[in-house]
Parts: structure tokens; C-alpha cells; sequence
């Protein structure tokens, strides 16, 4: 028997594992199939995803198993050679690039391969967290992303995820988000990255349960999910459902909601976790001030990360964790032009009307009386609640005290509650009349909207008006329009109401309707749900603070819906203060105005405000205040206090906080070029985008994608103008065409509004001109019907370039080589080598020229294909003087071929895996000095050493024959023309890598 594997051998009987490499064409059922990706599984074999070639089922998808089908790997020796007729030798140029395209990037491979090529600024910090998953510091690719506020964590993200897919890592994607921020999301990672992610909120989840069959898994219906967090939390309900999928990759976005152990949301953190390979947690508040909580996050990343999660620092999870700041110095540098500087916080002085003046009079005298007083409440902290009821609006004073009017008269103790009753009814009497007019807040509120700001008919400027109150945004949205001059039918439209009490799809239509331009929305009113993770930032620029948060992370949190990355003009804030000259009142003055200003000192200092305090957490910093204050002490007292440790707190807990919320992650870490396996450095630039397109990672014969997909095109279309309808700008680049019935089947994962929308079943607008698809976007955010963009952005992921990739791919016949004449001295075969692991993913990859010499026996190997290729001249301007070459000779040759491929692998294999085995090797070590009480803690240290062993290349290469590099038959020894290129490394040699 010979070195090289049989199909069955290949599909790993010396190592228990199938090996069905992405772009491999395998038989099934009589019927010829191209494997997208595989996966092992516990019970039934190796599981195959992959799309039809043969005629009967082209361009159907399925799905295999190993134990339950025969699939057979078609042997390399059985290869076809055949000769290739089209001109310049296209179609085999095109088959080659496509193989390099469909082969997954080795694990060893950890330098960013698509960076450049997606619809954002080449800002290198924003390509930080994809490096850092990639990097192999850690086992897997799990990161916490804790960026601050408005940096891009959707971006960064949208990169990592991009890299993943690229490796064949990416193919079952689920994306966790709050429910107000689904369509956003989706949005970023289609119009950016071409990613389509298909969203299942409430109504799509029921939607596609009711088409499914009863009890079927409907997150099996689709590979790639973003669903909200507030559906998925009923775990009742899905939780089986989650158990029986394993994720390539899953990502949670404002993942500090996990914290709380017990909580739906941890429960469901805890049911993902284990069930996906890569995991990125995003979150700009990721600390709750707990050492144990914060331990507890970075668990679900790495269990063995933290030993003591009472005591660790900053170096034990610098392979998990990256977060930088707008005034971090990268950060800083890479921004300039980018996002426009922050303007002040203004403080609006509200004097109190005579109504409400009266009100102040009540709560000093009654409920929060000075030094020596007794307040009417038995709860120390309610009359603090009716105070900042009542700094909200006389509307939320109102349901405040009506609730607990309720709570008393439901209790069994009438007379202890008597005086607070009465107190309660007066507090009602007094507000009970309050109009608009009676309400300096308003008045101001109006003034500063159409005189500052100028918001009115005619105008397109709009403001977002934040308050903690639903009764006070409910009563702004009835009472704005006519004060702010808009009238007749439409008068309504210009304020538009967003609270956590509105459906998931009530909140995102509040989102896109406030980002188009064209839409009537002039103000938007909102509580503090849109407080994380929404961009306002698309038309607006100017913020009101109808009442002030108790808390500096929930103002700066606000105060980010509009100062993000992508703000062409400077945010400005202002803020209404409600002043008083009530003896003793508590007014805006003594808790609201100052807070402002400490914001602002922190975020100008230090890039955020949220380690101020060392409470991490917006309602631990209020109650923390209220607390102070009933002691008599300021606001800036009770600040200072509590990074003091004055009041007995950990005085190590500052330094082991500041450790994790300074400049974390600031420096890249180093490059290293020799890095990888398999990568050759490559020039070009895309058609019209300017930029080097071309990556040291990816091998590529083709200079750029548009040329590859213009080639592509001419060769599976050549009727294309009349057969698609095509038709193309020259000038713009922008392709124009009707998608054929395989294209559209495919285009069922594209966002479904994405889809409806823009007719996309009817005709596709395409382009590789960057400045095209961004204009394209801008002009979608400038519409009144939608912001998706009518002209996407091609990119290596995009379905157009996928589908024709996978066309060109089943061009060449089932397991056919093709032979092409080139400036070689004697035959060279192309041959593709892939170790993989028990996973089933490629560790090692090499593209190879091998000659061998049956008078000397010798082998010969060139480990540079693309290099080799150049050399030999092909490439689009060689000429194909369609000579048929008799293959017989060329074909008894591959067996030796292919045992000389083998051997160069198995000699260069340690080499090539020490970059992959040192870093499994330290995990090993360090899950070997972690100690678990528990069974459940054992039964977790087994898996993870399972998962350490199983990254570990495994079993024989899979070999196989791309293309046969001939000899011009009509060129003599003494002809003029190039040097003939013949190879001179022994296959013994050493590698170039």
C-alpha cells in the first residue's frame, strides 16, 4: 500500500475522526455534493454541511452524517487530468482561485486576513479584539470586549466574527442582544461585513414555529440567529431547545446583565457557554464592584482563568479581557477627524413656579426634614423616591404617591400608617391641578428646544429628551407638539415616545425611524432603555436631560447615545435644573447639577466616569447617594467617600478595580511575520476602493476580488447580459443584475426587511467601490421608507461572491484535475496538503508544486504555489494554444506524486505544530493545578482536557490533485522566451515558512 490515504482512510480511520475539508467534493447517495464545513459528533459520526453539483441537486443544501450515510471522499489517485479550452487558461486559473478561497484558514494562522476589506475605517484599534481572539493566548476565541461607551464595539465584533468565518469557524453564529438594539445590530453586520444575521424576536420565533414541524428545534432552521436576550431568558421555554445546538460562535452584548447567579439571564449564559467554540462578551459597564461577580463573567470565558476569584488581578485575564477608552492614547491618535469632541454640559436653571414651590415647602417640612427632623415615612429611602418624582414632572409625582396611597391602604396597621396617609393626600391635592403651565421644566424645556437648539416646523434639527419617568415621557409626547408649534395631523409625528414598557419591535421602529432623515421625528423621548447600546447619534447631535440620574454611569451612558464614534458634529447636553427658594429644599442643585459636573470632570480625565464611585453599577451608585445624603453628607462627600474607603470598605479594592478599568490592553501585541503557515505576500489594490487590498495571509491568484468575480462571471455566464439581465457602470463600478433561482434560494439567510425592502428577489445592486456602498448607506440613513441600503458592498463574504466561488468550484468535473500548459521544464502537479484536528479543522495548510523524476526517483517540492504559478507565467494575459496533451503518462505518475507530498508533510509536521502545541500545552499545565470540590467541577476540568487534546493535529493529511502544470509541446531548448522553471528542493528538505 502506499503512503498516500484511500477515501476510507482519509475519512480517518487511524484517528476516529472524518476529515471532509470545506471545498472538497464528496458522493452521497449516488449524487455529487461540495462540503461547506464539518463538525464531528458524539454519536453519529462526522456531520457535513453542503450544497448539490450534479444536476438533480444543484444548489440544494443538505446535511450529512458519516454514521448514518456513506459518504465517500473521492481517493486522489483516481484523479481526472483533463485539458482546459478557455481562454488564458481562465477556467483553471478560476478553479485554483476558487480552492484557495473555500479552504478554511489554518488554526496556526493568527494574523487578520479580511481587515481591509469591509465598509469601516482602518482604525487599528478597532482591529485589536480580533487579533487578541485570534491571538492563541487563549484556548479558544473568547474575549470580553469592555471598550467604553461609543468606541464601536459593534464593529469590533462584526471583525471578529468576519476572521472566524474565514477560518471555517463561523458557520453557526448566534448573536444575543437587548431587544432595542436587534435591528441595529443586524443593520451593522450586513451593511458593513456583509454578515446576514436572520432576526428571530417574539414574532419570528412564533413565525417560524408555526411553519415548522411541532417540537422541531427552531434555531435549527437557520445558521446564523440574533435573537434578543429578553426572549431567549425564558429558559422554560427554550432551554432544551438550546441544549441540543452547538454554536461556532455566540456573542452577548451588554453581557454585564449575566452577572447575577441564579438570574434568567445567567442561566442562559450558563446553557451557551459550554455549548459554543468561540464566545465574545461586550459590554462597556462589565463590573458590578464584586471581585467574585467579575469572576463569574470571566468563568463563562475560561473556567480556569481565575483559581481565586476572591483574589486576581489584571495579568491573571489580559487574554480575555481588552478595554480602552476615548483618551487611551491609540485611541486618541486614531480618532482624529473621526468623531467630533464633546461640547460642554450646559445646566439650565429652572426657577420654581408657585405651584411647585408649595410642593418643595411639603417635602422639606414633611418628608425631608433638615437636622433633627423626623420624616412623616417609616421607609427611610421613600422620600427620596418622591423627590426625584417630583424633579421628573408633577405627572410622575402624581403615580408615585397614588401608588403608595394603594400600598398603605393595603396593610392591616391603619393607625401606623395614618399620618403618612394623610401626608400622602395632601401631596396628591397639591399636584393634582399642575397643567404644563404650572411647570418650569417645561417652559424652559420648550424655550431651549425651539430657541437654542431650534427644533420646529421647517427644521431639521432634532434633540433625543431623556427622563427616568414613563409618566413624564407619556405626558412630554402628549403636550411637545403643539407647544413647539406643529399642528394639524402630523402634529404628533414629530415626538416619538421609546420606554422598556413598548415590544421589542415598538422600540427598534423607534430607533430607525429617528435615524432616517426624511422621517417627520424631530424629538424623541425616552427613558433610560436606550441608554446602552443605541446609536442617536446618525441626526442628532444634541441632548436634554429632563431630569437628572442619581448616577454618573447612567448619565455618561446617556450622554453616549450621541458622543459615539461616527458623530460628524460636536454633542451638546443640557440638563434641567429645578431651583427652589423653599427653605431646606432639596432642589436640582444639591444632588442633579453637581453629579453633572463630576461627570464631565471624569470623562475629560479620565475617559469615563464609571470607576468613580467603585460601585460599577447605576443602581448601587444612587442607593449608595441616598444613603449619604440621609447621613448629612454632599454629593461630593459621598463621592469621595467611597473611593476613600472612608467607610470601611477594602481599602485593596481600589487598586484591584483600578487594574481592570485603567488602560487595559493599550499595547498591540507584537507582530510576527514569519507567523503561520501557508500565507504568501501578495500586492494589488480593488478596483476602486484605493486601498491595498491584498493580504499577507491569503493566498491568491487573482490581484483582487472584482477581478476574480469579473472572470468568474464571463466564465459561468457568458450570456450574462441577456441571461441575467446584467448590467454595469464602468465609471462607478456598481453591477446591476437579476439573480438567478440558486442565487435567490441562497439569499433566504439576508435580513427579511433587508430582503422585502429593496426588491432584492428582482434585481441585486452590487459594488466594490467603497465609496459607492457608503454613499449608498448615508443616503438609506436620509430616507423616509428605510435605512437599509440599496447598494451593498462586496466582500470575499458576501453571498454574490460565495455563490459564484461555489459555481466556479463545480465547473470542473467530479474529481478533475485540469492540465495547463506553462513556462515549466517538465510536469509539475499542484497539490493541496491539510492536516486537521479531532474538530475537523485544518491546523496545517500548504499549497505545493511536486515533480517527480521516475528515472532517479526523486522527488521535488515547491511549498509556494501561488509564487510558483507567477513564475511559470500563468496568469491572465498567458495564451492557451489549445494543444491536447495525452494525459496517461501524467496520470501514471500520481501515486509517486502524491507519496512524495506526503513525505515533505509528515517531515515538516512538528515544526509546523510547535506554534500550535506550546500554547494547549500551558493550558494543560494550568487546568492541572485546578482544584474543583465539586463533581460538576471535575466533570468541567475532563471536558477542557478533552477540548486541549482535540485542538492537536491528528492522523494523516488529506491530500489532493489541483491542476498539472505541462510543458509547451511547440517550445524547443534554444527558443527565446522566459527561463523554463523547474523545481530544486528535495522533498527532504527544509520548508520555507
Amino acid at each position: 500500500m502506499t503512503a498516500v490515504q484511500t477515501s476510507a482512510e482519509q475519512s480517518g480511520v487511524t484517528t476516529g475522526q472524518d476529515q471532509y475539508p470545506a471545498g472538497a467534493q464528496v458522493l452521497v447517495r449516488d449524487e455529487e455534493w461540495l462540503v461547506r464545513s464539518s463538525m464531528p459528533t458524539e454519536d453519529d459520526g462526522t456531520r457535513i454541511e453542503v450544497v448539490g453539483v450534479s444536476e438533480f441537486v444543484r444548489d440544494q443544501e443538505a446535511v450529512f452524517f458519516s454514521g448514518l450515510d456513506r459518504i465517500e471522499l473521492l481517493d486522489p489517485r483516481e484523479t481526472a487530468l483533463v485539458m482546459d479550452d478557455s481562454p488564458n487558461y481562465r477556467r483553471s486559473r478560476l478553479f485554483l482561485e476558487a480552492v484557495l478561497r473555500r479552504t478554511a484558514l489554518p488554526q496556526s494562522e493568527r494574523r487578520l486576513a479580511l481587515a481591509d476589506s469591509f465598509l469601516m475605517d482602518p482604525l487599528p484599534y478597532q482591529r485589536r479584539p480580533a487579533e487578541l481572539a485570534l491571538s492563541g493566548a487563549n484556548l479558544r476565541p473568547r474575549l470580553l470586549i469592555a471598550d467604553v461607551v461609543g468606541l464601536g464595539k459593534t464593529l469590533e465584533i462584526g471583525l471578529t466574527l468576519a476572521e472566524l468565518i474565514r477560518r471555517g469557524r463561523g458557520e453557526r453564529i448566534l448573536v444575543v442582544t437587548p431587544q432595542h438594539v436587534l435591528e441595529q445590530f443586524q443593520h451593522e453586520l450586513w451593511t458593513r461585513f456583509a454578515i446576514p444575521l436572520v432576526r428571530l424576536d417574539s414574532v419570528g420565533i412564533e413565525r417560524i414555529q408555526r411553519e415548522i414541524p411541532a417540537g422541531r428545534n427552531p434555531f435549527t432552521s437557520f445558521k446564523r440567529v440574533i435573537v434578543s436576550i429578553d426572549t431567549l431568558k425564558n429558559t422554560d421555554q427554550y432551554q432544551h431547545h438550546l441544549e441540543q445546538i452547538r454554536w461556532d460562535a455566540v456573542v452577548i452584548d451588554e453581557s454585564h446583565n449575566l452577572i447575577n447567579r441564579g438570574s434568567l439571564r445567567n442561566q442562559l449564559a450558563r446553557t451557551l457557554a459550554p455549548r459554543t467554540d468561540a464566545l465574545i462578551l461586550a459590554s462597556a459597564t462589565p463590573h458590578n464592584g464584586d471581585a467574585k461577580s467579575f469572576a463569574e463573567l470571566i468563568g463563562l470565558l475560561d473556567p480556569v482563568a481565575i483559581r481565586d476569584p476572591e483574589s486576581y488581578r489584571a495579568a491573571d485575564i489580559e487574554h480575555l479581557f481588552i478595554r480602552r477608552t476615548k483618551i487611551s492614547p491609540e485611541v486618541r491618535e486614531q480618532m482624529k477627524g473621526q468623531w467630533a469632541d464633546r461640547g460642554p454640559s450646559h445646566s439650565v436653571h429652572c426657577p420654581a413656579t408657585p405651584a411647585e414651590e408649595k410642593i418643595f415647602e411639603e417635602l422639606a417640612a414633611v418628608w425631608l426634614p433638615g437636622e433633627g427632623g423626623t420624616s412623616v415615612s417609616s421607609v427611610p429611602l421613600f422620600p427620596y423616591t418622591l423627590l426625584k418624582s417630583f424633579l421628573s414632572s408633577h405627572a410622575a409625582l402624581r403615580a408615585t404617591v397614588s401608588a403608595r396611597i394603594k400600598t398603605l391602604e393595603k396593610k392591616d396597621d391603619p393607625q401606623g400608617t395614618a399620618a403618612e396617609l394623610a401626608a400622602l393626600h395632601r401631596l396628591s391635592e397639591l399636584a393634582a391641578d399642575l397643567t404644563e403651565a404650572d411647570s418650569a421644566k417645561f417652559a424652559a424645556l420648550v424655550r431651549q428646544l425651539r430657541e437654542e437648539i431650534g427644533v420646529g416646523p421647517g427644521s431639521d434639527e432634532r434633540v433625543v429628551v431623556f427622563s427616568e419617568r414613563v409618566q413624564t415621557l407619556e405626558w412630554l409626547a402628549e403636550v411637545l407638539p403643539a407647544a413647539l408649534g406643529f399642528k394639524g395631523r402630523g402634529a404628533r409625528d414629530c415626538v416619538r415616545i421609546m420606554h422598556g414598557g413598548l415590544s421589542d419591535e415598538q422600540q427598534m421602529a423607534c430607533v430607525e425611524e429617528f435615524g432616517l432623515a426624511d422621517t417627520p421625528v424631530r424629538v424623541l423621548v425616552t427613558g433610560d432603555v436606550a441608554s446602552e447600546g443605541v446609536n442617536l447619534h446618525r441626526q442628532c447631535h444634541q441632548l436634554v436631560h429632563y431630569d437628572v440620574p442619581w448616577s454618573l454611569i447612567r448619565i455618561e451612558q446617556r450622554n453616549g447615545r450621541i458622543d459615539r464614534y461616527g458623530q460628524a458634529r460636536p454633542p451638546e447636553f443640557r440638563a434641567l435644573i429645578l431651583t427652589s427658594e423653599a427653605e431646606g429644599a432639596k432642589d436640582d442643585t444639591v444632588v442633579a447639577e453637581r453629579l453633572l459636573e463630576r461627570e464631565d470632570q471624569a470623562h475629560r480625565s479620565l475617559g469615563t466616569a464609571e470607576a468613580v464611585t467603585g460601585l460599577y453599577r447605576a443602581e448601587a451608585e444612587e442607593k449608595s447617594l441616598i444613603q449619604d445624603l440621609l447621613r448629612g453628607r454632599t454629593v461630593d462627600e459621598s463621592l469621595d467617600a467611597r473611593r476613600s474607603g472612608a467607610d470601611g470598605e477594602d481599602a485593596g479594592l481600589d487598586d484591584f478595580l483600578a487594574d481592570f478599568f485603567g488602560p487595559v490592553g493599550e499595547e498591540a501585541p507584537p507582530a510576527d511575520p514569519t507567523e503561520g503557515t501557508g500565507s504568501t505576500p501578495l500586492s494589488g489594490t480593488e478596483a476602486s476602493g484605493g486601498r491595498d487590498a491584498a493580504s499577507p495571509v491569503l493566498p491568491r491568484l487573482f490581484d483582487s476580488t472584482a477581478h476574480f468575480l469579473d472572470d468568474a462571471l464571463r466564465e459561468v455566464y457568458p450570456d450574462a447580459r441577456e441571461r441575467l439581465d446584467l448590467d454595469r457602470d464602468q465609471q462607478s463600478g456598481l453591477l446591476s443584475f437579476r439573480p438567478p433561482t440558486e442565487l435567490v434560494h441562497r439569499l433566504k439567510a439576508l435580513p427579511s426587511d433587508y430582503l422585502r425592502e429593496q426588491r432584492l428577489r428582482e434585481r441585486m445592486l452590487v459594488t466594490f467601490n467603497r465609496r459607492l456602498a457608503e454613499h449608498s448607506l448615508q443616503r438609506a440613513r436620509e430616507s423616509s421608507t428605510s435605512s437599509w441600503p440599496e447598494i451593498s458592498l462586496l466582500t470575499d463574504l458576501h453571498p454574490v461572491v460565495e455563490w459564484l466561488t461555489d459555481k466556479v468550484l463545480v465547473g470542473m468535473g467530479r474529481q478533475e484535475a485540469p492540465m495547463i500548459t506553462a513556462n515549466v521544464a517538465e510536469p509539475i502537479y499542484l497539490v493541496q496538503g491539510v492536516y486537521s484536528n479531532k474538530l475537523g479543522r485544518p491546523t496545517v495548510v500548504k499549497w505545493m508544486g511536486v515533480t517527480w523524476r521516475k528515472a532517479s526517483r526523486e522527488g521535488l517540492i515547491d511549498d509556494d504555489m501561488v509564487s510558483l504559478l507567477r513564475r511559470c507565467g500563468v496568469g491572465p494575459t498567458m495564451a492557451n494554444k489549445r494543444r491536447y496533451r495525452d494525459p496517461a503518462p501524467l496520470r501514471e505518475a500520481l501515486p509517486d506524486v502524491l507519496d512524495t507530498a506526503e513525505a515533505f508533510l509528515n517531515t515538516h509536521r512538528d515544526a509546523w505544530d510547535e506554534p500550535l502545541r506550546e500554547p494547549i500545552e500551558q493550558y494543560k499545565r494550568r487546568l492541572g493545578t485546578w482544584r474543583q470540590p465539586t463533581l460538576a467541577g471535575e466533570r468541567t476540568k475532563e471536558r477542557l482536557a478533552d477540548l486541549a487534546d482535540s485542538l492537536l493535529t491528528t492522523g494523516r493529511p488529506l491530500l489532493r490533485v489541483l491542476a498539472v502544470l505541462v510543458p509547451d509541446p511547440d517550445r524547443g531548448d534554444g527558443d527565446e522566451g522566459p527561463p523554463l522553471v523547474s523545481l530544486t528542493t528535495p522533498a527532504a528538505s527544509p520548508s520555507r515558512f
